[in-house]
């Protein structure tokens, strides 16, 4: 498989894609253009800020996964990349401590005016009785954005002793509770902080949204930018600067970068600016060139993309905690659908137990992909359900009877339904334990062999001499029934793959009413 790189990026990230066994090939002076005319062989491509457009992604049809070496992806066309199909994904942690201790660095200088001190010093002149510094300490703060950058920033500003306030339309109150953060409206933030942190991620909704207005209604005294250019009215802010109604503002991206040497922040002293330095250590670089390039790899080996921009993913340091029962989930969507007796209309999935608190979008993704929704993962597949006229619901409960946490999936067609639940043993095991209410300990690997037979004397046995005749090896079994004489349902994990020779067979057998055989090698 072919990755094309189209910006600088630690060797490391290289290393990473030609240990793993790919043909990486480097453009660095590539732009748009150079890129269509290169993509139609290409699987995985790695950027920074190369521009990736719909024209594109209808050129490459072999075309995987776009990972940014870093945070911000506006400049790819992700509606266009789910369109086709394509995962794009960033490096959102590799660079945030880096960007967080510059903006805390730009958050002293502006307020202590230390590039303009060490300016006249340099040139002969004594200062210090005009320069006086202003603490930070004390001081309330408003960031704009509580993303990770806007996380790292705010815990950085409470150990600095400043109170923390915040705007962010997307957080939800329990979230801001866990931070201890006060979420504020826009309006009520400007009038409130002494110092303006922005770091939004730039969206057509996050845009200008420090327009003049906003501006003209900031009662404080410093800004500081480091998220993306474009959030901010820069002339607006500039006046403000140059007249005297904000103190001072630290800036580290524009609306156009590099800017030009007339943009209205290059004439005013008390605007510290500094040239997107935000991601610009060493540590950054190598930690968002291993992880884009790890994410590039995870794609094109089929295995789950954890920074996920266009599809269910999860942090990374809450997917140990949940990778287990993603398997959980796919099997027991795979074996629901495929004892299910009629075409699925309603699909229920049910979390129990601890897991219902956490973030659940990568498992719940996956119930979908045994319907042949989820190559890629890409778009979310409850809504391709729904467009399918199938209704998808999802609930959540802390408590539960038997075990410490369990995953349901219930598929039906509004008369009739099957439940399949699993959980983990040990913490790590998956295991299958209810199937259409019968209470089973069945491990979700290789082949299994699921039969409906009547309880009675012998029929295990005909079916353990039934599959000897045919050099098929039983594993494990686990057998469950409603009651004595009753029905009975059995499920084998067999080393060996089933023939239809042999299903005839066991079938032959009228105390076997019903044989199923899931392969989840091929799942």
């Amino acid at each position: 498989m072919k990755v094309l790189v189209t910006d600088p990026i630690s060797d490391a990230g290289l290393a990473r894609l030609r240990d793993a066994g790919y043909e990486v090939v480097t453009d660095y002076d590539v732009d748009t253009e150079g890129v269509i005319e290169q993509i139609a062989d290409v699987n995985g491509l790695l950027v920074r800020g190369t521009e990736i457009t719909r024209e594109v992604f209808e050129a490459a049809p072999n075309l995987q996964i776009v990972s940014r070496a870093g945070i911000g992806v506006d400049n790819i066309d992700i509606p266009a990349a789910t369109d086709h199909g394509v995962i794009v994904a960033n490096a959102p942690r590799g660079n945030v401590r880096a960007a967080a201790e510059l903006t805390i660095g730009l958050a002293f200088s502006v307020a202590s005016q230390v590039p303009q001190a060490h300016q006249r010093l340099i040139e002969g002149e004594w200062a210090k009785d005009d320069i006086t510094r202003t603490e930070l300490g004390g001081m309330t703060v408003g960031i704009v954005g509580l993303g990770r950058l806007g996380q790292e920033v705010g815990w950085r500003f409470d150990n600095l002793g400043l109170d923390v306030v915040a705007y962010d339309p997307y957080l939800g109150e329990d979230r801001a509770d866990q931070m201890d953060v006060e979420l504020l409206e826009l309006d009520e933030l400007l009038e409130t902080v002494d110092m303006l942190s922005v770091q939004a991620r730039l969206t057509e909704e996050t845009r200008g949204l420090i327009g003049e207005d906003e501006i003209e209604r900031f009662d404080g005294d410093f800004v500081v930018h480091t998220s993306r250019g474009g959030i901010i009215d820069e002339q607006a802010l500039a006046d403000a600067v140059e007249s005297g109604d904000i103190k001072g503002a630290g800036v580290d991206v524009y609306s156009e970068e590099p800017p030009s040497k007339d943009h209205p922040f290059m004439t005013v002293e008390d605007i510290i600016t500094t040239p997107h330095l935000g991601a610009k250590t060493r540590n950054a670089q190598v930690n968002v060139a291993v992880t884009a390039a790890d994410q590039v790899i995870d794609a094109l080996e089929g295995e789950l993309v954890k920074n996920a921009i266009n599809v269910p993913s999860v942090e990374a340091t809450a997917y140990p905690r949940i990778r287990n029962y993603v398997e959980v989930a796919e099997t027991a969507s795979l074996v629901a659908m495929r004892l299910f007796d009629g075409r699925v209309e309603e699909i229920e999935i049910t979390y129990a137990g601890d897991i219902a608190d956490e973030d659940l979008d990568l498992v719940t993704a996956a119930v979908f992909k045994p319907y042949g929704w989820q190559d890629q993962v890409v778009n979310a597949p409850a809504r391709i359900a729904e467009r399918r006229g199938i209704d998808v619901t999802e609930s959540r409960r802390r408590e539960t009877k038997d075990f410490r946490n369990l995953l349901s999936v219930t598929v039906g067609n509004g008369a009739e339904s099957l439940t399949v639940s699993g959980t983990l043993f040990a913490g790590e095991e998956p295991r299958l334990v209810e199937i259409d209410g019968y209470r089973v300990d069945a491990e979700p690997y290789g082949y299994m062999l699921l039969s409906r037979n009547r309880d009675e004397p012998g029929v295990i046995g005909a079916i353990g001499r039934i599959l000897g005749d045919h050099n098929v090896n039983i594993a494990s079994m686990s057998n469950a029934r409603e009651s004595i004489d009753g029905e009975a349902l059995t499920v084998y994990n067999l080393d060996d793959p089933v023939d239809e020779e042999t299903i005839s067979d066991l079938l032959a057998d009228d105390r076997i009413t019903d044989v199923t055989l899931i392969d989840l090698e091929q799942r």
